[in-house]
């Protein structure tokens, strides 16, 4: 097999594709053979020693793929060779196989393709787990989605108009404006040009947006929570922006207004069957056409290296792909 190396995490320069022995599966555990695997933030913020999980030197990073079990560990009984998988296991995944625990291998059903495999776990798991169970949506109720063409806010649209709110997407172009509109948002907002808070006092009749969906943090944060709406809720779900914000605690006080943290991995790990039965409904919902993540683009696994550039670039709209030829 081969693999992206991670021996030192000083950034993705660092990183070499490496000929490692093909592992035999433990315990618990299944052999992948990678079909591909997506990019994300947090597999930048890994390889440059950033992020809050810090795997033992070396390792792969990688941590959202989709393939075919080759082999099985002692105690797997829910899978089998030949299986078709997805796993979010926060390593492992840029490289040609991989072990992964069996626990967190997703089995897809036929007509599931790698690419959007890849792509749907982590975007789609977290923005249900802020939107369903979190916030608490209703139908009818009004969502902003700031960083809205990226993975999770993609997925944010897509979840939000399932259910039936009205999505209000803001964006930093008008080509990633235009992308959200293509995927259900009701209204966009350019905010590296229009004032936001004006721009949702106009969408929204002055009333604001019921619930905000925040994967960014950074400068907009302040601005979209002082037009938040009575009863609001603020999703806090990362700070892609690179900053995270101060927000005056007497915002919430006068709007009646909750911060609602989200994070998806603790509750996959502290709720099991309920992240479990969240996963199956998904797939249920793709099958349907309800949802279907975004690719911006695929590239060969070989090409990691100027996959982190793009990603770098903040150009990416959805989810870049890697995949094994």
């Amino acid at each position: 097999m081969h693999a992206w190396l991670c021996t030192e995490p000083t950034g993705v320069e660092a990183l070499k594709w490496t000929e490692l022995p093909t592992p035999a599966p433990g315990p618990g555990e299944v052999l992948i053979k990678i079909e591909a695997a997506s990019l994300n933030f947090p597999d930048l913020l890994i390889v440059q020693n950033k992020y809050q999980m810090k795997p033992a030197l070396p390792f792969v990073p990688g941590s959202e793929y989709a393939g075919v079990v080759e082999a099985v560990g002692p105690g797997v009984t829910h899978l089998s060779p030949g299986q078709s998988v997805a796993c979010l296991s926060g390593t492992g995944g840029f490289g040609t196989h991989t072990l992964a625990p069996a626990a967190l291998c997703m089995p897809l059903p036929k007509g599931f393709p790698a690419v959007d495999a890849a792509a749907f776990i982590m975007i789609y798991a977290t923005s249900w787990h802020a939107l369903v169970d979190r916030a608490m949506l209703k139908e009818g109720e009004t969502v902003l989605v700031l960083g809205a063409a990226g993975g999770v806010g993609t997925a944010a649209i897509q979840i939000a108009k399932a259910m039936g709110a009205k999505v209000i997407a803001a964006a930093s172009t008008d080509e990633k404006c235009e992308l959200c509109k293509s995927i259900g948002a009701d209204a966009t907002i350019n905010y590296s040009r229009d004032n936001l808070r004006d721009a949702l006092k106009a969408l929204t009749d002055g009333k604001g947006p019921d619930v905000i969906y925040d994967p960014v943090g950074g400068d907009y944060a302040e601005p979209a929570f002082r037009s938040i709406a009575w009863r609001g809720r603020y999703l806090v779900v990362g700070f892609a922006s690179g900053t995270i914000p101060a927000l005056p605690l007497n915002l919430p006080l006068l709007k009646v207004a909750s911060i609602v943290g989200v994070f998806w991995g603790a509750f996959a790990k502290a709720e099991p069957k309920a992240n479990a039965a969240m996963l199956g409904e998904l797939v249920q919902w793709y099958g349907q056409g309800k949802i279907k993540p975004v690719i911006d683009r695929t590239m060969p696994m070989s090409e990691l290296k100027a996959a982190y550039a793009h990603m770098g670039s903040r150009g990416v709209m959805g989810k870049l792909v890697m995949v094994n030829p």
